[in-house]
């Protein structure tokens, strides 16, 4: 082992304001162990535009307060770069380990540097403090969380004024005053000085979910909610409470928040097996719809009772034009945009109500920012529904507005199921499917994407490609980023490397014409298969 990677840790350790991580790296240094130390101080967590992210532990390889700190630095350095040093910080944070440090040391590093800073009072779902940014005047905002990765996760989501997660350049300019931060040491870090907010922020976020109802419709659905330990559930319950809703049936097993998310190997909706307990509950209680937040309640999902009265998970695109076909009904203006890995449906709804229509790249960071913006979605259960509210995806008021629209739905005698059959007849089937790694070994991700680029396919599943896009170039409407898409006759195929997981994710879209009810089941079934067969073939060619 160099003598160097010994020289760094122990600078880092004698830096450390931590006594578990203090403890953790100590015992790395004298055990001498040399791949674990390596894999800490290979480099550092890079801050991008989804600020930054990892495991927990001692390094700047891992998520701890040391590299909070530095973080929260760089962020006070770069606002008063821009004249705006005397503004105010507003800091949210979720249940997970170290949360709460992680928002105090950010607190008083926003008040060392001159700013002022006030907390949320305990942690509360993501989009309280997306709106609270624009609520109080802030000129930034910072999100402790890790949303739905692992527990050993923690993550630091970073805000601008308008309300909005930080794009390009701003993620590289603060990285650079990150990279600024000699010693921990410059950093002053006063015991006190920043506000800890009462529920007068959070009252006003409830207040403001009424919005996306519309006055006098139907409440009547009943629900069964899980938090997925969470910090969703109080927040939940107080919105249905005040919007008139039946009290949801709670998943008792995942209500409270708990860092170690017992109950599911990842909690997030979407992961195999996180909606069984909700299943369990459901098969009891026999609601008309199932509806889970993730752990930071920024997401949405919904699970429905299909003809054979076993309940399945909505995919995010069939709640993301679900909800689409719902706020038409209801008559609204504005554009209507999602990401382009999203399914095209949303595009075919909002021409066919004349409303306007744009993709953006991914993520709620390129959604919020649509000119005009009156709903946005992603396919990974992500619904913004009330823009004006909360410039992110909301977890807490799209789950109102799927309770709205069950209840319309229950009360016209027609299900969930019946408004997608309709949607298909006057659309096509559009079925989506993903192909999703997760590796070790990163290298397997690149590889994947010089395979492809390589050797491109010419066709998927019989189907043709009849054009190929490489995104790193960008394109008229879309600025550069690492991805791939492939447009075939009638399906559509992005690859691109996750921006916040360890994962290579491939999006397959197909679109099935449909003459009548009586073909749908048909349409399905092709659609199906097709989705199989590209998703067999992309994996041959980009070889994983």
């Amino acid at each position: 082992m160099t003598q160097d990677l010994i020289a760094r840790a122990q600078a880092w350790l004698a830096e450390d304001p931590d006594s578990e991580t203090r403890e953790e790296l100590a015992k790395l240094i004298e055990s001498a162990d040399a791949e674990e130390l390596a894999a800490r101080f290979s480099g550092t967590l890079q801050f991008g535009t989804a600020g930054l992210r990892g495991e927990l532990g001692a390094g700047p390889m891992r998520m701890n307060r040391s590299v909070v700190i530095r973080a929260a630095a760089g962020l006070a350095a770069y606002l008063k770069a821009k004249g705006q040093g005397e503004g105010l910080v507003v800091i949210g944070y979720d249940a997970r380990y170290k949360s709460a440090d992680f928002a105090r040391d950010t607190a008083a590093v926003m008040v060392g540097a001159g700013l002022k800073a006030t907390v949320l009072p305990r942690p509360l779902p993501t989009p309280v403090l997306a709106y609270a940014i624009r609520h109080l005047g802030a000129v930034a905002g910072v999100e402790v969380t890790a949303s739905h990765n692992p527990p050993r996760d923690n993550g630091y989501k970073v805000y601008l004024g308008d309300g909005s997660q930080i794009v390009p350049p701003a993620d590289a300019e603060i990285a650079a005053e990150i990279d600024a931060v000699v010693s921990l040491n410059d950093v002053p870090r006063p015991e006190s000085g920043w506000e800890v907010l009462g529920d007068e922020v959070l009252d006003a976020y409830l207040a403001r979910t009424d919005a996306v109802l519309t006055p006098g419709s139907p409440r009547t659905a009943n629900v069964v909610y899980t938090a997925m330990h969470g910090v969703g559930k109080d927040v939940l319950l107080a919105a249905f409470a005040r919007a008139g809703f039946p009290e949801p049936v709670l998943v008792a097993e995942q209500a409270e928040p708990d860092p170690a998310f017992p109950t599911v190997a990842f909690p997030n909706p979407e992961e195999p097996g996180a909606m069984d307990l909700a299943f369990a509950t459901a098969r009891r209680a026999d609601p008309d719809i199932v509806i889970a937040n993730d752990p930071d309640a920024d997401r949405c999902a919904a699970a429905v009772k299909d003809r054979d009265g076993e309940w399945r998970m909505l995919r995010g695109d069939e709640v993301g034009a679900l909800l689409a076909a719902h706020l038409v009904t209801k008559g609204v203006s504005g554009v209507f945009a999602e990401s382009i890995v999203s399914s095209s449906l949303l595009g075919r709804i909002a021409e066919a109500a004349g409303l306007g229509y744009e993709e953006t790249l991914t993520g709620f960071k390129w959604i919020a920012r649509v000119d005009g913006l009156r709903y946005g979605y992603e396919e990974a259960l992500g619904y913004c529904v009330d823009p004006e509210g909360v410039r992110d995806k909301d977890g807490i008021t799209a789950a109102l507005l799927v309770a709205e629209l069950a209840s319309v739905l229950k009360e016209q005698g027609r299900t969930v199921l019946d408004l997608l059959d309709e949607l298909a007849l006057a659309h096509g089937l559009h079925a989506t499917d993903q192909l999703s790694v997760r590796v070790e070994d990163l290298t397997v991700i690149s590889d994947a994407m010089a395979r492809l680029r390589e050797q491109p396919p010419t066709s998927l599943a019989g189907l043709a490609v009849t054009r190929a896009e490489d995104l790193t170039e960008g394109t008229e409407a879309l600025p550069p980023t690492d991805g791939l898409r492939y447009y075939l006759e009638g399906a559509r195929v992005i690859v691109r490397p996750s921006g916040t997981e360890p994962k290579l994710k491939c999006y397959l879209e197909v679109v099935v014409p449909v003459g009548s009810s009586d073909d749908l089941d048909a349409a399905r079934a092709k659609g199906a298969e097709l989705l199989a067969g590209i998703k067999k073939d992309l994996a041959a060619a980009a070889g994983i």
